[in-house]
């Protein structure tokens, strides 16, 4: 059934998402870390900070505070942000070079035109009902738009449905594809095999006579 192998194509794509999400959660934590931890800066701002507040001790440390507290949810905002960017470029130059992702090429289905612009723009609608606009409500949260961010996270989910309910219809499109003018094709595993290369000079069988 073509819509369960899209499925499948899905989580598998997903799951290289979720792999990359956790190496940047890795990447921003010992970022964080260091940033908490290197005491010789931390001196550095916290004098400079007593220098400008005249004197007032729990004045520079709040500064302190306020600035550490800054540049920790910019690294996070900014891990987010790479992560959107790596979707979006996977989906791009997969479906650009090949006509298809990995999880596709494993499920034997193909993205049909691969045209630079259509490529792009069903990347760009993949990434954003998949990665984007989740990730715009966890950098409202750490920012502290509780509000902003409780309705982010609704339109994320009525994007993501909006995307995917869509596939199990019977045109079995997307919202992808409907915006990118695209359909996903079911070729087959054979498809990801090179064609047989035929010897010059020798003779097929017949295999009608068999």
């Amino acid at each position: 059934m073509p819509q369960l192998r899209r499925l499948g194509a899905w989580f598998i794509d997903f799951a290289l998402v979720v792999a990359a999400a956790w190496l940047l959660a890795i990447l921003t934590f010992h970022r964080v870390s260091a940033l908490l931890t290197d005491v010789p800066d931390l001196v550095t701002k916290g004098s400079w900070q007593f220098v400008k507040s005249g004197g007032d001790a729990r004045g520079a440390a709040d500064d302190v505070v306020d600035s550490l507290w800054r540049d920790a949810v910019g690294y996070v905002q900014q891990g987010f942000l790479a992560l959107v960017l790596l979707t979006f470029l996977y989906q791009w130059l997969t479906l650009r070079l090949t006509g298809r992702t990995l999880g596709k090429a494993l499920m034997g289905l193909r993205v049909t035109p691969n045209t630079g612009s259509r490529t792009a723009l069903r990347a760009a609608v993949t990434t954003s009902a998949d990665v984007a606009v989740y990730s715009l409500a966890c950098c409202m949260l750490v920012q502290g738009w509780i509000f902003l961010s409780v309705l982010c996270w609704a339109a994320a989910v009525a994007l993501f449905a909006f995307n995917a309910l869509p596939v199990f219809s019977r045109s079995s499109r997307s919202l992808a594809d409907r915006v990118a003018g695209t359909s996903v094709t079911a070729p087959g595993f054979a498809g990801l095999l090179p064609p047989a290369r035929r010897e010059p000079g020798r003779p097929q069988p017949d295999l009608t006579s068999w």
